[in-house]
């Protein structure tokens, strides 16, 4: 498989050199996904540009990529400008994907996310837990 990874502290950007992502390479695909997991990845950003063609294998490693980020309250992103792989992956209803037309955009999602987890996390250190004392005494 032809790609390119480009780590940051936030993020990994995958930059797919591919035009397809099919049966012949979605394994391939997992493998880096999987990687760059066990790396402490959990924000995910693919740069969809050359891939034109997607089938069953390619939707499904999509479907587990997304739910591995989601489960460490991270995001999966797809960057893509082509209306048929955008139709493509709406019609899989895959929970919560991310679908961006630019990577600039992917960026600024993966900063407004960490910033959304920063803040209920500490909303719930702050009200511990989610009630407060008077709702005990109901």
């Amino acid at each position: 498989m032809n790609f390119k990874i480009e780590k940051n502290e936030q993020y990994a950007l995958i930059e797919l050199n591919e035009t397809a992502l099919t049966q012949e390479n979605y394994a391939d695909f997992e493998n880096i996904i999987r990687q760059l997991f066990r790396a402490g990845y959990g924000n995910m950003i693919i740069k969809f540009d050359e891939v034109t063609l997607l089938d069953g294998h390619g939707v499904s490693v999509i479907r587990k990529a997304n739910k591995i980020c989601l489960n460490e309250l991270g995001l999966f992103i797809i960057v893509t400008k082509n209306d048929e792989i955008v139709d493509q992956l709406d019609r899989a209803k895959i929970e919560d994907l991310t679908i961006m037309p630019t990577v600039q955009e992917a960026i600024d999602a993966v900063f407004l996310n960490e910033l959304e987890n920063d803040f209920q996390s500490e909303e719930e250190d702050e009200f511990g837990g989610g009630y407060s004392e008077s709702e005990e005494d109901y």
